[in-house]
C-alpha cells in the first residue's frame, strides 16, 4: 500500500478499501462480479460471472488490467503483463468458474 515498492511488474498502485458513499463491509468477503475481460484467462466466462473475494486492499485500475469488479469503487479483479497473472479473487473458492479459470492458466 502507498508508496511501498514491489517487484514493479505490474503499474498499478494498491490502496484499502473505501466502501464507497455507502458503507460497504471491509474486509470484502463472499460473491462478486468480474466485467471488462480482457485475456484468454476469462475464455469461456461471460461478463458478470461470480467469483469468490476476501480481500482489504485492492490494486487499483490501469493498463494491465484484465478483469475489473466494483465494490464501492471499480478496483482491478486480475492483472496480466506477459506471462505473468494475478487476481485478486480466489479461483480455487470460486466453484466451476474459478477451475475454468485455472483450466484456462494451464493452457497459456
Amino acid at each position: 500500500e502507498g508508496d511501498t515498492r514491489c517487484l514493479g511488474i505490474f503499474p498499478a498502485h494498491v490502496v484499502r478499501l473505501r466502501g464507497g458513499e455507502n458503507p460497504l463491509k471491509i474486509p470484502h468477503v463472499g460473491w462478486d462480479t468480474v466485467g471488462r475481460l480482457r485475456s484468454p484467462l476469462f475464455d469461456d466466462l461471460g461478463e458478470g460471472t461470480y467469483l469468490y473475494y476476501v480481500h482489504s486492499y485492492a490494486a487499483q485500475a490501469c493498463d494491465a488490467t484484465i478483469a475489473q469488479t466494483d465494490y464501492g469503487g471499480i478496483f482491478s479483479a486480475a492483472l496480466g503483463r506477459g506471462n505473468f497473472f494475478g487476481t485478486q479473487f480466489h479461483p480455487e473458492k470460486s466453484g466451476r468458474a474459478g477451475e475454468r479459470i485455472l483450466r484456462n492458466f494451464l493452457k497459456l
